[in-house]
């Protein structure tokens, strides 16, 4: 039973006007006779059923994700990127009867994962093609289902102690004395979803520039690979823990790029940063650690750095412009049930940069915000 009470005392913070302004549209919004005149009035009509598609979207989105998630299961991106397929090619290749397969293109359809071309014959959609090309994309949703087991019960994950276990805290085990196992599975998801965080990162910022970079956190060497195929006269190195190193050397001889990456095996909590080097990266690291670890992190980071060099912070960020509900809705919760970590907008990242003893940090815009936004920090 809730036990919020009927009023709450607003802050002095808040300006009266704005409290009346939001009060009266509120009460305009969910006004029954304004919503009926604003779904007949043209022009406000458009706007009317926009915002009530929205609504309809939050009550239903777990419903669409599961939706892509079974076709990523079955398969059927994959099968239909070949070529039209009827329902019943859909079951024969899926092992679902004709009946679920059908009811599964059709809500694949719905949400432009797949297109019926013909009657009864189905292709991709504009949207499910552009995730079928995306492999990062597709282990996120693969990974997905550790978030959801989670999310089940989402006030229980509130209220539970942040210490407990949960299904993706175990999956993210982050130690010194993790096995090879255990690492080579978290750093293959993260170096399969690097890709779409590279092109955004190397396109905000000249990384040519410097002389010699290390990316902290660097997992199997994706961001490192990346910038050194866009820059080759740039010395690059990666420094993480141990077992994550250990199973890097297979990743990078795939990518033709072993003798390009230099590996360090440490914890950057415990261990020296190597030093030399004019360029440090952070790479999604950042928000998967609390505020005082962070600020060692910081620390380190700039005593490492020689003179005049920078440190480049590349994540989703809180508080961005058209990427919203990326930082605080979903990397709110997944961090929470992460059992570390936190969105932060880039004033937060610029107000710990500067705690950390940098003279100063710009933010660098990137085309698209939701997979990563940059800051850049010196002195």
């Amino acid at each position: 039973m809730s036990t919020i009470p009927d009023q709450l005392d607003p802050p002095s913070a808040v300006a009266p006007w704005r409290r009346r302004w939001t009060a009266w549209r509120n009460g305009v919004l969910a006004s029954p006779r304004f919503q009926f005149w604003a779904a007949r009035l043209p022009g406000i009509a458009m706007v009317s059923r926009h915002r009530a598609a929205q609504a309809f979207d939050l009550v239903a989105g777990f419903c669409y994700s599961q939706v892509l998630m079974a076709a990523v299961q079955v398969g059927l991106l994959d099968l239909l990127r070949r070529g039209p397929c009827s329902a019943d090619d859909v079951a024969l290749a899926s092992g679902l009867s004709p009946q679920a397969a059908l009811r599964l293109v059709r809500a694949a359809a719905a949400l432009d994962l797949a297109e019926e071309v013909a009657p009864g014959w189905w292709m991709l959609g504009q949207q499910g093609a552009a995730l079928q090309a995306n492999p990062g994309a597709i282990a996120m949703v693969r990974h997905h289902a550790l978030l959801y087991a989670d999310l089940a019960d989402p006030v229980a994950l509130l209220l539970r102690d942040r210490a407990a276990p949960t299904a993706l805290s175990s999956f993210w085990h982050y130690a010194q004395d993790a096995s090879e196992h255990e690492a080579a599975s978290y750093s293959a998801l993260m170096a399969a979803s690097q890709a779409m965080v590279a092109q955004q990162a190397l396109a905000a910022y000249p990384f040519a520039r410097h002389r010699r970079l290390l990316d902290l956190g660097g997992g199997h060497g994706a961001f490192a690979s990346a910038v050194a195929k866009a820059c080759p006269a740039l010395e690059v190195a990666v420094f993480d823990l141990p077992p994550v190193v250990a199973g890097a050397g297979a990743w990078l001889d795939a990518a033709a790029m072993r003798g390009r990456i230099a590996l360090h095996g440490g914890d950057f909590f415990r261990d020296p940063i190597p030093p030399g080097h004019d360029c440090i990266t952070l790479v999604r690291v950042l928000h998967d650690h609390d505020d005082d670890a962070c600020l060692a992190l910081l620390r380190a980071a700039r005593q490492a750095l020689v003179s005049g060099g920078r440190l480049v912070v590349a994540e989703p960020m809180a508080k961005t412009p058209g990427a919203a509900a990326m930082g605080d809705a979903y990397f709110g919760f997944y961090l929470w049930a992460m059992n570390a970590g936190r969105p932060r907008s880039a004033a937060e990242y610029g107000a710990l940069l500067k705690k950390a003893g940098f003279a100063g940090w710009r933010r660098h815009r990137t085309a698209y915000p939701v997979v990563a936004s940059v800051v850049v920090a010196f002195g």
